[in-house]
């Protein structure tokens, strides 16, 4: 099946190129998060992500600086020169983000926000539509097609794990979604392991079962100390940590698609 390739600022999601995505789940300050693009950066990372509006499940976990921190990540992808990659949680930001951040993320709770999604078609932005949490791959792809058919095609699937029984970790990531859609769709597909497990010490072999099931990315929590993260500490994985396990990545990307 053809594949679709996305092509943003010199880098292509969905053809031979293996795409990172890392940075914190949630923007907490400007100079934390530069520090963290520059770390980044040094390290060849091209895709800087940080949460300025985030869902939470208890009112009183932290929600996110709002608007201020999409100012932040703007001024760090343009100092880095990095992509920069953040969620969308409602249809009346998506003007103020689509003119600030490079590719807008879905996430899993507004996987069947079809105001939101069919808004988006509107706008040439890459979109990473998230997995819903109970979502089967069917109705996965056709929330994407919202997005398609308002008259955006740019849409990256992402593989963030689904609930099931099983409570060893946070959710139950479904690598095998991966193979499933690059059969049955065009969409590039990228897996998010630091969600799908909800423990760091997980997602290193989790991204390499990604790629070895021939995801076309990763996106990673990632942060220099991430015990004091105000969200998603557990599943963060330290900077130095996350750079140790890029180059088995890399040539797992290569012998896949050499094979």
């Amino acid at each position: 099946m053809q594949r679709n390739t996305i092509q943003i600022k010199g880098q292509s999601f969905g053809d031979d190129s293996l795409q990172i995505i890392a940075g914190p789940c949630t923007i907490e300050n400007l100079d934390s998060l530069l520090s963290i693009a520059s770390s980044l950066s040094e390290i060849g990372i091209k895709c800087l992500r940080g949460g300025a509006y985030k869902l939470r499940t208890s009112v009183h976990s932290f929600r996110g600086l709002g608007d201020i921190a999409i100012d932040y990540l703007q001024e760090a992808g343009q100092r880095f020169n990095m992509i920069t990659v953040s969620e969308i949680t409602e249809v009346a930001k998506v003007d103020y983000m689509a003119e600030r951040i490079d590719v807008l993320l879905v996430g899993t709770r507004n996987m069947q926000n079809y105001p939101l999604l069919d808004r988006l078609g509107k706008f040439s932005n890459p979109i990473i539509l998230k997995r819903g949490m109970a979502a089967t791959i069917t109705e996965w792809l056709q929330a994407a097609e919202y997005i398609v058919e308002a008259g955006n095609s740019n849409v990256i699937l992402c593989e963030r794990g689904i609930r099931t029984f099983e409570d060893a970790t946070r959710n139950t990531l479904d690598i095998s979604a991966v193979p499933v859609i690059k059969a049955t769709s065009s969409f590039p597909i990228i897996v998010d392991p630091s969600h799908s497990t909800g423990k760091r010490e997980l997602v290193k072999s989790m991204s390499f079962a990604a790629i070895a099931g021939g995801a076309n990315g990763v996106m990673i929590e990632t942060n220099h100390f991430p015990d004091q993260s105000l969200c998603d500490a557990r599943q963060t994985v330290a900077i130095n940590e996350f750079a140790s396990f890029i180059a088995p990545l890399k040539s797992i990307w290569s012998i896949v698609n050499s094979a």
